[in-house]
């Protein structure tokens, strides 16, 4: 077995073809968000008095809200009102989250957003999470100006492990699926990529246990990624 997965991964990119977008997520992926959401979701966990252990919660991870409160409802026969509780918990989240004065982006990820702007490469966020949330999120870190487009869960049907949100963001870029590569951190994120017959890679940065061998390739800082990148469209660097 290859002892450098990433490297023996980044000569397959080179046969790749380049793409002509990038797609990220943003919990996980673009900020250290996961360990807030947990917080709130365990929060609300208690407050209605859901058995949901740490295993359950971890199966949730990259899906919709919506999807994780019919889950949840249906599991534990609670008998909730899901859309009553998607409110509440997108009124947590942005309460807390409008609550903090500033969000660091991950390590990294400023430099690749500069690059892929300088080359007129477009990008759009595509998250699971409320639409408010991911607009204060992206404010509070300084980054919202890179993204052309803003994708939430809300406006989809389906959730990750679906393809229907990348779909989407690919339809509002006018970039057929193909030719787009997504950053993804969760499983759920990355089969959702690959059904939608993008290239994936999968960031490890927040969880560097994290292994998601349905990707393309895995990285664990964004130095990573802007290698690939510079590979991925040498003859537009």
């Amino acid at each position: 077995m290859d002892s450098n997965p990433g490297r023996k991964s980044k000569n397959v990119t080179l046969r790749m073809g380049a793409p002509e977008a990038v797609i990220f997520d943003m919990d996980g992926v673009l900020v250290d968000s996961e360990p807030h959401h947990i917080k709130i979701e365990k929060k609300l966990f208690q407050k209605f008095r859901l058995p949901v252990t740490d295993e359950e919660h971890a199966g949730y991870m990259g899906a919709a809200t919506y999807t994780m409160w019919e889950k949840v409802n249906l599991n534990h026969h609670a008998g909730l009102d899901v859309p009553e509780m998607v409110n509440l918990n997108h009124q947590e989240c942005n309460n807390h989250f409008s609550s903090l004065d500033k969000i660091e982006p991950m390590a990294g990820l400023m430099d690749v957003l500069e690059l892929l702007q300088k080359r007129n490469i477009p990008m759009t966020v595509a998250s699971s999470s409320g639409f408010d949330t991911i607009e204060i999120i992206l404010e509070r870190t300084g980054i919202r100006k890179y993204f052309r487009e803003v994708v939430s869960g809300s406006m989809i049907e389906r959730s990750k492990p679906e393809p229907d949100i990348f779909l989407h963001a690919a339809n509002l870029l006018k970039v057929n699926p193909e030719n787009c590569l997504v950053v993804e951190d969760s499983s759920n994120g990355v089969r959702a990529a690959k059904a939608a017959g993008m290239f994936c890679v999968a960031y490890s940065g927040a969880v560097t246990s994290s292994q998601q061998p349905e990707a393309d390739i895995q990285i664990n800082h964004f130095e990573e990624l802007e290698c690939i990148l510079r590979q991925f469209f040498e003859n537009r660097f």
